[in-house]
């Protein structure tokens, strides 16, 4: 899962050289005021700002965040001393400063310095929730990728942490600052046009669960698989683990489910209002990709019941998707129209058919940050939308508010998606978690899965 970006052309430096002057030139009065919460973000210094876990998406959630603040990048941690040299790198040619970063391969000494605004948690699922904790004891704000944990207890830990220190911490599920889903939100659910809501459906139909039989190789110098792994189960080495191999394993995170559900599940939250679902259950498995080393499902169904209506989720990793346009999307059904949004578009199509339509499209802004488009395996769809998200996160440090995507919001989504996965493994049984009491209801046997074994000696949040 690297990102490797590559060198701006003249004219996106040119670009980018101007905005940094403008940025500078800002932050003795004020940066931009923040679109997402309407508070201005006065910096009488750049916030520093660390990274642990600099692969693809830390290094993409990093870049982003250089592109809309004049941050100062202190530290980079990655076990993984490739990839950890090629962040420096790219770091020191887009910060202002041009500094180059200090390096760790371990989190704990990074934190250690306690000089850090801000940290980014990039890591695979199984490493977010203890680098998370420990930057927020170091009295760090933080950023970390969804989903935010791979046991529920985690989650619980988290949130926990936050409120005991303060701080504020944002979780990297951006649909809440996409463009065009904002605009559907307002334009369509808030305005009432799908009239009584009454089912919902949620799906992935990617062919993203990689499913090989490498053999087994002695663990290259440049990486500290021992760290890499750190309280997940010690798999033998394969490969390289970060280039996307890892999510196909249970051991490292949540499946599909964990990685594409939670986005979705959070979209629907936030445009109607949810909280926890009332009940969940799921069925699934590995149905048609029954070869390779993979252990994640590639078939999964999963209902979760709210007061009203059902969000029901459905993914495939082999077959066509049901709608061509639509093939990682969200689905609100109303008794006056449907609601389709994904991240790249979105469309209001009513029951009655003298209204008219409402379409809306994803935007872009290749001319406004040009280094975008030089930028190796980017999500330029995507870019526009963390850039927000990174404004809101800067806005509510400013603040000490809450962010559009606070810890406690998506600890529910992720949550909620690691009990259908647990609702799958116990054959379908429907499961009612109680948040107060952290406990499935009349299930003493799904309650002791709300809690993963670590591998020795790394602790488990819930038992510090």
């Amino acid at each position: 899962m690297n990102e490797h970006a590559t060198p701006l052309s003249d004219s996106a430096s040119a670009g980018v050289k101007r905005r940094r002057f403008l940025q500078a030139s800002a932050a003795s009065l004020a940066l931009a005021a923040f679109p997402a919460s309407g508070v201005a973000f006065a910096a009488a210094k750049p916030k520093r700002v660390g990274l642990i876990g600099a692969g693809w998406y830390g290094k993409s959630d990093l870049w982003r965040l250089i592109q809309v603040a004049p941050v100062e990048v202190v530290s980079i941690c990655d076990p993984d001393q490739n990839m950890l040299a090629e962040a420096v790198e790219i770091a020191s040619q887009r910060q202002a400063s041009h500094n180059k970063p200090r390096t760790y391969g371990d989190y704990r000494e990074m934190l250690k310095e306690k000089d850090l605004d801000i940290v980014l948690v990039g890591t695979p699922d199984h490493w977010h929730a203890l680098p998370a904790i420990a930057a927020m004891e170091a009295g760090a704000d933080v950023y970390v990728q969804k989903p935010i944990s791979v046991d529920v207890l985690e989650g619980e830990a988290m949130v926990a942490a936050a409120r005991q220190h303060k701080r504020v911490v944002q979780v990297g599920t951006q649909r809440k600052s996409t463009p065009h889903l904002i605009d559907a939100k307002k334009q369509v659910v808030d305005a009432g046009l799908l009239g009584t809501i009454g089912h919902v459906e949620m799906c992935c139909y990617f062919h993203m669960r990689a499913n090989g039989d490498p053999p087994l190789m002695p663990v290259p110098d440049f990486l500290d698989y021992e760290m890499w792994t750190g309280p997940a189960p010690l798999r033998p080495y394969d490969g390289i683990p970060h280039k996307r191999w890892w999510r196909t394993f249970t051991e490292y995170g949540n499946g599909i489910t964990g990685d594409m559900c939670v986005h979705l599940l959070d979209t629907a939250r936030w445009m109607l209002g949810l909280g926890w679902p009332k009940q969940v259950t799921s069925n699934g498995g590995i149905l048609v990709q029954t070869g390779g080393k993979s252990n994640i499902s590639d078939t999964q169904s999963a209902t979760f019941e709210f007061d009203n209506f059902n969000a029901q989720w459905q993914h495939r990793t082999w077959g066509a998707p049901t709608d061509p346009d639509y093939p990682w999307a969200l689905f609100i059904y109303g008794d006056k129209g449907t609601l389709k949004a994904s991240t790249m578009r979105a469309d209001f199509i009513p029951n009655d058919k003298g209204a008219k339509p409402i379409h809306f499209e994803c935007l872009y802004e290749r001319e406004e940050y040009p280094e975008d488009v030089t930028e190796k395996d980017i999500e330029l769809n995507a870019a526009p939308a963390t850039r927000r998200h990174m404004r809101d996160f800067l806005a509510a440090i400013e603040t000490r508010g809450r962010p559009i995507a606070d810890i406690e919001q998506g600890h529910i989504s992720t949550a909620s998606c690691i009990l259908a996965n647990l609702s799958m493994q116990l054959g379908g049984r429907p499961l009612r978690y109680d948040p107060a009491q952290r406990i499935i209801i009349d299930d003493a046997d799904a309650t002791r899965l709300l809690r993963r074994e670590y591998r020795q000696p790394w602790r488990h949040p819930a038992d510090v």
